[in-house]
């Protein structure tokens, strides 16, 4: 039959059927093989001097073992074995594909779920174990080392971003100090690659070196896609003792922030000012809004000689009207940081009896600036939180902690 008689007939239409059929079967087949794949090659189960204890133990808060964990993670010899140098990333890296295989970075998305809701992250100072923690092909994430570091830090930070297509190291870095505008300007710049770098990420998270998840990827994406559309951080009514941040001025001297005598200008807004935290988990158009809106760069602009402006400025932004994902002025929306996704912290004023009204148990860890440094005692708590990341980690003060979380997730 003659092609524009048979195309005339509908033969074109039976075609694109056939063609249908034949790609959703391709795609079904593709998922079953997927689904009868095994996986257990990811399972962390590389002999490491941190593997001496049972995290199955750990995790059901036994007692005798999160004792021995303590004990064995403050010996010389444990110490030695256990801590990894800039150097023996460099090395691993040499070979990108070693060194993905060998370090389990996940090669494809486990689920259609989670291929369909890629996540931008801001990661500030990170360490490889945060990122392979958190890492998934179909995210992006963009890697900020402050001015500071070390050459053998950049160096080995820029070996293993060489191996990822979707990791990569900001184009602006930052001298940071600690509690001033340097910290803000680190995720304004990873803010900025990210959405010039993409146009298919949903949502966007910052993080430091001293978080690690207590979410799997596919727990996070069904968590924010709950929000629908909304942002989640902390951000509320401040106490009076806070106000001094963004009344008084301050400045940098010899490396540090320190206050001046000088009043800052009212704010340049017309709602009230509010805090909150440093971490926020925010959709693409809030990041649009702080990238592209005159209102948001007279705010940030007016914010930048304040202490701690990251600690106001996204708590106020997420009450100003118009900005997607915000939430009202009226006090009754207040968010606390129990209450956010972003970050889990157990602050030391408010640990003790949960039975007699504290809101969490004893830090099974140290304090640093009256936050609790995580614990092994800590896991089996933490891991019933709704927050996607808790803070903080050190593996210097407690290595089995971030040990045993790489293994449930």
């Amino acid at each position: 039959m003659p092609v524009r008689k048979w195309v005339s007939r509908g033969g074109w239409k039976r075609l694109l059927a056939v063609g249908a059929v034949f790609s959703t079967a391709l795609a079904f087949i593709h998922l079953l093989a997927r689904s009868t794949l095994d996986y257990s090659w990811l399972e962390l189960d590389d002999r490491s001097p941190e593997d001496a204890c049972n995290c199955t133990k750990l995790l059901l808060r036994d007692p005798e073992e999160i004792d021995r964990a303590k004990i064995l993670s403050i010996t010389v010899d444990f110490r030695s074995k256990a801590r990894s140098s800039d150097a023996q990333l460099m090395e691993l890296a040499e070979n990108c594909e070693s060194f993905r295989l060998g370090r389990k970075y996940l090669p494809f998305p486990l689920s259609p779920e989670e291929a369909s809701f890629p996540i931008a992250y801001s990661i500030v100072q990170t360490f490889e174990r945060l990122l392979r923690a958190v890492y998934a092909p179909q995210n992006l994430y963009c890697i900020h080392v402050d001015k500071k570091a070390s050459a053998s830090f950049l160096s080995a930070v820029w070996k293993i971003t060489s191996c990822f297509d979707n990791v990569f190291i900001a184009s602006q870095l930052e001298r940071v100090v600690y509690a001033s505008w340097s910290r803000v300007q680190a995720d304004l710049n990873c803010m900025a690659d990210l959405y010039k770098r993409s146009s298919s990420w949903k949502y966007f998270i910052n993080l430091c070196g001293q978080d690690f998840p207590i979410k799997t990827n596919l727990e996070m994406v069904r968590k924010l896609k709950a929000l629908r559309g909304g942002n989640s951080l902390e951000t509320e009514k401040p106490p009076l003792v806070k106000e001094v941040r963004w009344k008084k001025q301050y400045e940098i001297f010899n490396g540090a922030i320190r206050r001046t005598n000088h009043d800052k200008a009212p704010p340049p807004i017309q709602i009230p000012m509010y805090v909150g935290g440093a971490y926020i988990v925010v959709n693409r158009g809030f990041v649009r809004f702080v990238l592209e809106d005159p209102q948001a760069h007279a705010l940030m602009e007016w914010s930048k000689d304040g202490y701690s402006p990251d600690e106001f400025l996204w708590a106020t932004l997420q009450r100003m009207p118009g900005v997607p994902g915000s939430i009202p002025t009226n006090h009754r929306y207040d968010v606390t940081d129990v209450n956010a996704l972003a970050r889990l912290i157990k602050w030391q004023y408010f640990e003790g009896v949960e039975s007699k009204g504290a809101m969490y148990p004893p830090c099974s860890g140290q304090h640093v600036r009256a936050i609790c440094v995580y614990g092994v005692g800590d896991l089996g708590w933490m891991l019933q939180k709704p927050q996607l990341f808790a803070n903080k980690f050190d593996t210097d003060m407690d290595p089995f902690a971030v040990r045993c979380l790489e293994k449930y997730l």
